[in-house]
């Protein structure tokens, strides 16, 4: 979008236009940059408010018609003064310097490595000492190195202190213990009878 190239004609009929002469049901509010004309007319329910419309330009399709925000909080009354051309060239020159600052920002962060990336081949690190002389390689066998225990297994060590089962199983031991009616109780299937007559 760039600013429409306004002949003298045409500035003459939107100054014309924009005056608010009282014989006049339309005044003209506007141009943005695609062309399309914004205006104001009084409501016929309402003479203390203005309707506020916009009509496109003749020479674009309508798939193509976009409205600028500043625009649309005219049209909508959230603000009271229609945008000026300097502004929407303003907001233009914002968008384009907003589209390069984020394609940098992508593009940084396209340099950044991520953790989905396949990992890069990393050298093997380094287990063996320098010198090779001063590594000796193991003598005996698994079994015989360090201190073993006199007892090998659990059990061993069980019998050794006297405890065999040192762990039970705490809800046998709680089935043991059941005293009332209910701790043994167990639900069983019910089969309704005939109903009594009143």
């Amino acid at each position: 979008m760039s600013t429409p190239r306004v002949g003298p004609f045409t500035d003459l009929w939107s100054k014309w236009k924009t005056l608010r002469l009282p014989w006049r049901k339309q005044y003209l509010a506007g141009m943005d940059l695609a062309g399309n004309t914004y205006w104001e007319f009084r409501d016929q329910l309402n003479a203390t408010r203005y309707r506020r419309i916009v009509k496109y330009n003749p020479k674009t399709h309508y798939a193509d018609i976009k409205i600028t925000p500043q625009w649309h909080q005219w049209l909508k009354q959230v603000r009271s003064d229609a945008p000026s051309i300097p502004e929407q060239q303003a907001d233009l020159q914002r968008q384009a310097n907003m589209k390069q600052l984020a394609q940098r920002a992508d593009e940084r962060w396209a340099s950044k490595p991520s953790f989905l990336d396949k990992p890069k081949e990393q050298p093997a690190p380094a287990t063996l000492p320098r010198d090779p002389a001063g590594y000796v390689g193991q003598t005996e066998p698994d079994e015989k190195e360090g201190v073993r225990n006199a007892v090998s297994n659990a059990e061993d060590i069980g019998r050794a202190t006297g405890n065999e089962s040192t762990e039970k199983d705490p809800w046998e031991q709680a089935k043991r213990r059941a005293r009332g009616p209910s701790e043994g109780w167990q639900p069983q299937e019910w089969t309704p009878g005939p109903a009594r007559k009143r």
